[in-house]
């Protein structure tokens, strides 16, 4: 369905009932990246709210520059939503970018949030300390930042960059096909650029507050993710205030909520189960 908010109107999927779970996807993907995980988490009695971010697939483009894509916008979306769902509390999993903007609404509203499950994505403060070989893996969030070049780098020859770096994404084609659009490719590269410009990446330390007390925290990350390092999630630990529980997906790429859906499942399914 269309939910149209005070800035965007979002593609959100709307599902199932019982308690709440707000399902974020990150670059380049949309909803249905989740669409394995609604079928489990339906049939286990949960209602799903599953919005493709705004900049991305069917949702609006916003208007304005990168500004209009930074990360807080995305997180004052999500209020918003809930808002309209008339949704007071949710168990909120994120994946890639969702997974910071899903620590952004732990922060900005942490009554809301039953728990967090972060996927392939941890604490900013984990990811600047895990060393050169994190810096190595994000060499393409450098190139991002550059506007004309990026795109033109990544939709040459038919998207063929943009094919190489999803080589493991199991539904390639169908999320570069939304790209293909006038605008589309720039409104969704617009989140690397407001949300991590180089100083955020490689600058002096930053004071990153830890994630509240009051939100039981996750993190997941799978052994065969090319663009992040273990110690990226494990050490996100240390960030925060309240209960850690990590795991690690065997034989799973970065889209592990595709290559495991069942294990992926299994986890979120239980941690929901531990924290109500």
């Amino acid at each position: 369905m269309r939910v149209e908010l005070s800035e965007v109107t979002l593609d959100v999927e709307v599902s199932g009932g019982g308690p709440a779970v707000l399902l974020l996807h990150g670059f380049p993907d949309s909803r249905h990246l989740w669409r394995h995980q609604v079928t489990a988490l339906v049939a286990a009695g949960y209602r799903c709210v599953v919005p493709t971010l705004r900049g991305f697939g069917a949702s609006e483009r916003p208007e304005g520059g990168p500004e209009a894509s930074h990360p807080a916008k995305h997180v004052g979306d999500v209020v918003e939503l809930l808002a309209r769902l008339e949704l007071d509390r949710v168990h909120v999993v994120g994946h890639d970018w969702g997974s910071g903007i899903a620590q952004g609404l732990a922060q900005a509203v942490p009554d809301r949030v039953r728990s967090l499950s972060l996927l392939s994505v941890g604490h900013l403060a984990a990811i600047r300390s895990a060393g050169w070989e994190q810096k190595q893996r994000s060499w393409y969030m450098l190139l991002f930042q550059l506007a004309g070049v990026a795109e033109d780098w990544l939709a040459r020859d038919d998207f063929a960059h943009l094919r190489e770096m999803l080589g493991e994404h199991p539904d390639a084609e169908a999320v570069i096909e939304p790209l293909r659009a006038p605008g589309a490719l720039t409104a969704a590269l617009n989140i690397y650029r407001a949300g991590l410009p180089p100083e955020v990446q490689f600058g002096a330390d930053l004071p990153l507050a830890p994630l509240p007390e009051t939100v039981p925290v996750m993190g997941v990350w799978s052994t065969g993710d090319r663009f992040l390092t273990e110690h990226s999630m494990s050490r996100t630990g240390a960030y925060v205030a309240g209960s850690w529980r990590y795991e690690r997906i065997e034989d799973a790429g970065h889209w592990l909520q595709l290559d495991r859906p069942e294990r992926t499942n299994e986890l979120l399914l239980s941690f929901f189960k531990e924290n109500g």
